[in-house]
């Protein structure tokens, strides 16, 4: 459909709508409007943005394919419950800086959620229109509608209210999705916000962990932006637990209250033979070199050197594994492999991630995982030995659970492992913070509203949850905040 037939479309559609004659019938029949995006071709040797957002009539016709549900119940997988309903129906009507006001009642990040979350298995699973076709990816697009009122970047947008200063401090630590958040709703209280970042850059995972062809770094510096006009200050270079403790912040330097959002960034290993080979990276490790120092670049102002693989394989089934094996085709390799033990039914990536991986040549070799990786004689990778599986039983994460084959050891040439199986809680705060709770796997402990077991000090995103979204992270970078300034209002009517 070009545009003039999406033109003449939404004119029948708007003229039905006007006289009360549109039906669910007409919204369900008119189809999904696909995403344009970069040739695959193209886009294996750049890292620009391959998505590159729905036309305005694109924009308007996937808005009236809403059915307006007065339950809404796309809004209860919204972890930040925005309000979708409103906000479509904004755009279908052509009131887009209105739909933008009513995503940022909630959402400090539109246009960073609209491109990375994981709709399809969010606020897109609630939607009656994909729950009529049995099928999440035939939904209203939230997320790409989202995005789009986010791209339209009014230079006259205003800068979210902040109250007058109450003389409270509060330290975030960790400048990722959650951080950001918590900072922004604290912020807005009057509380003096101080964000503490490890890295030189701020922003967490959404500059170190996802490329640019998915998410431009410009988006995130211009989120940032807004904290630092609404009076947060960004102190990078700063690791909490080193260069200061938790304790010392609160104690030392004055801080009424401290959030911690430090993300999950140790990475996990397989424990096989030969891991520590030369050209064997963490996902994390890859991902930081490529994004966050700019590797891509390489001789052209590169912060860090990385590997100039032939031969990639990737281990795991996830988004970090489709962004390694992606960023892998960008640098140059000549064969890049996806190694996971399932099928493609149970890849924990997106859909849309998977498809875009194959677009670009990844090849995927399933129900196959690494038994060791071989070296040469100077310790350089020079090959993996993968075992074949089939599915058993489901295992506790409701996933039929990979059953090796005895016998069908085989071996590919490659000259780098990526290994992206998933990552765990870094342990510096645990050992650096007296009476902060953990669970088994590193996690710290919090209740509902996100409090620790110290007083004054939340908690949230992955450190919490483990390895989880940008959106969750949000979500309860949202509730910590709430928590935090109903803390301090109550610290400062007892000093009366």
């Amino acid at each position: 459909m070009d545009e003039k037939e999406r033109q003449r479309l939404l004119d029948d559609l708007l003229a039905r709508q006007a006289k009360g004659q549109l039906k669910a019938a007409d919204r369900y029949a008119i189809g999904p409007q696909s995403m344009p995006e970069q040739d695959p071709k193209a886009r294996r040797r750049n890292v620009s943005e391959v998505a590159t957002g729905y036309t305005e009539l694109q924009a308007r016709l996937e808005a009236m394919r809403c059915l307006q549900c007065r339950n809404a119940p796309c809004v209860e997988g919204c972890p930040v419950r925005i309000r979708i309903r409103d906000f479509v129906t904004e755009i279908a009507a052509g009131r887009y800086r209105e739909a933008l006001a009513i995503i940022r009642e909630n959402s400090l990040l539109p246009a960073i959620c609209g491109r990375v979350c994981p709709q399809e298995t969010q606020c897109q699973e609630k939607c009656t229109v994909g729950r009529r076709f049995k099928d999440s990816t035939q939904a209203v697009s939230i997320g790409r509608l989202e995005r789009f009122v986010a791209d339209m970047d009014y230079a006259d947008e205003g800068m979210p209210n902040v109250a007058p200063e109450t003389g409270m401090k509060v330290a975030v630590i960790g400048s990722g999705p959650g951080g950001i958040v918590a900072a922004a709703d604290v912020r807005r209280q009057g509380h003096a916000v101080t964000i503490f970042e490890a890295f030189h850059k701020p922003g967490g995972v959404l500059v170190y962990g996802i490329p640019e062809f998915r998410l431009p770094k410009a988006i995130v510096r211009k989120e940032l932006e807004t904290l630092r006009r609404m009076g947060v200050e960004i102190v990078c270079n700063f690791i909490v637990g080193r260069t200061r403790t938790v304790a010392q912040l609160m104690h030392e330097d004055g801080y009424d209250a401290v959030y911690i959002g430090v993300g999950a960034g140790l990475p996990h290993f397989m424990g096989i033979e030969g891991e520590s080979l030369v050209g064997v990276y963490s996902a994390n490790e890859y991902l930081t070199r490529a994004n966050l120092m700019k590797a891509y670049e390489f001789g052209a102002g590169a912060d860090t050197p990385i590997a100039m693989s032939r031969r990639v394989a990737v281990v795991g089934g996830g988004n970090v594994a489709m962004d390694a094996a992606r960023t892998a085709v960008r640098l140059g390799a000549e064969k890049v492999y996806l190694v996971y033990r399932r099928t493609e039914k149970e890849m924990p990536a997106r859909v849309e991630e998977v498809h875009h991986a194959k677009q670009e040549g990844v090849e995927f070799l399933l129900l196959q995982s690494p038994r060791r990786i071989i070296g040469d004689d100077e310790c350089y990778v020079r090959a993996i030995e993968c075992l074949k599986f089939e599915l058993g039983e489901p295992d506790d994460s409701g996933r039929r659970r990979p059953m090796p084959i005895e016998g069908s050891e085989f071996q590919i040439e490659v000259d780098t492992v990526i290994i992206a199986i998933g990552n765990g809680a870094n342990p510096l705060i645990r050992q650096t913070t007296p009476g902060l709770e953990f669970n088994r796997w590193g996690n710290i402990v919090v209740d509902e509203k996100c409090r620790t077991s110290l007083e004054g000090v939340y908690a949230g995103g992955d450190i919490v949850l483990g390895a989880a979204t940008v959106i969750l992270a949000m979500g309860q970078g949202r509730v910590a905040a709430a928590a935090i300034n109903e803390y301090l209002a109550d610290k400062a009517r007892k000093r009366l």
